[in-house]
């Protein structure tokens, strides 16, 4: 079930009165399409407010505030937050709410889809992520410059352990070794269905993302699709993946490109499937399987097809 992040309306002290401002936002019909699930346990807000380090001096930019519990919690630690919300009924709730504060000034509500939006200057990141964006959302925000901090993001409990998965688990994958070349990546916090109203049909996870600032000298496009190729069937050996007649078919274009464009003459190209194999062998990945293999191996697999300039995007 994906879920948009939205908080329920509460007053800061007082039990009754926060039972009772939950019960005011159930007036909302959630909209499906958001993946809207209301987080109803304060300490779980805390606890991403926690985790974010936030110093007096940031620029927060959350994504899906719905009414501003996190929201207020965040208003109260940092400089200004940014609030990117696509329900329009959301984001009068929240304005609202806080035009009454004396935080009116350091909030900005953006209307609009996170995906299309054009980000600001921010410092850290807190979004409880809607499960159908978690991955182009993760990497809209690595790609961000300059650079923030950190993120302090909530995903379905899968798909979070997959950015943190390392070689030789079960849930080690793509996602996980891009991430991984990005940002360091931790798992800070487990929060169970039953802290949501309506409870969504999975676990969900808070993990803390903090890019690498610089960004590793990489092209992103040829290390992913060098990654993409390999991870299609992690468990298959190197040897096997770089048999198939798509992959060398794919390669070999790559490289008749490449040599075009830079001036270089491609010769004779009957053998390319062996000149592959060559390369694999040389550098004692034929029998390796991309499920086991780390980022460093990647990296120096990558440099070995660009030595004989074969490319891969």
């Amino acid at each position: 079930d994906e879920r948009r992040p939205n908080m329920p309306k509460t007053q800061d002290k007082g039990k009754g009165k926060e039972a009772s401002g939950v019960g005011k936002l159930h007036e909302f019909s959630m909209n499906k399409s958001f993946g809207q699930h209301l987080l109803v346990n304060p300490l779980i807000v805390d606890a991403i407010v926690d985790k974010a380090h936030l110093k007096s001096t940031d620029v927060v930019l959350e994504i899906g505030p719905g009414t501003g519990n996190l929201t207020m919690k965040l208003l109260a630690q940092c400089k200004k937050v940014i609030a990117v919300e696509l329900d329009p009924r959301m984001a009068a709730e929240l304005k609202k709410r806080v035009q009454a504060t004396s935080y009116a000034a350091n909030l900005h509500i953006i209307l609009g889809d996170f995906m299309k939006v054009e980000l600001p200057y921010f410092d850290v990141c807190v979004a409880n992520v809607p499960y159908q964006i978690s991955s182009p959302l993760t990497f809209k925000l690595l790609a961000h410059r300059p650079a923030f901090r950190c993120a302090v993001l909530m995903f379905q409990r899968e798909f979070a352990m997959r950015l943190v998965a390392k070689p030789g688990e079960s849930l080690y994958c793509r996602l996980s070794i891009n991430t991984q070349l990005l940002s360091k990546v931790t798992h800070v916090l487990k929060v169970g269905k039953s802290n949501f109203r309506p409870p969504p049909k999975v676990e969900s996870s808070v993990v803390r993302i903090c890019p690498f600032d610089p960004a590793p000298p990489i092209n992103f496009l040829e290390w992913d699709g060098l990654v993409k190729l390999c991870f299609g069937r992690k468990n298959k050996t190197l040897s096997a993946i770089f048999r198939q007649s798509a992959v060398i078919a794919l390669l070999e274009q790559n490289y008749k490109t490449y040599c075009a464009l830079n001036g270089l003459e491609a010769g004779d190209t009957s053998g390319f499937k062996e000149r592959l194999i060559d390369i694999l062998e040389k550098n004692s990945f034929l029998e390796s399987r991309s499920s086991k293999l780390d980022i460093n191996d990647f990296l120096r697999l990558l440099t070995a097809f660009h030595e004989h300039h074969i490319h891969f995007c």
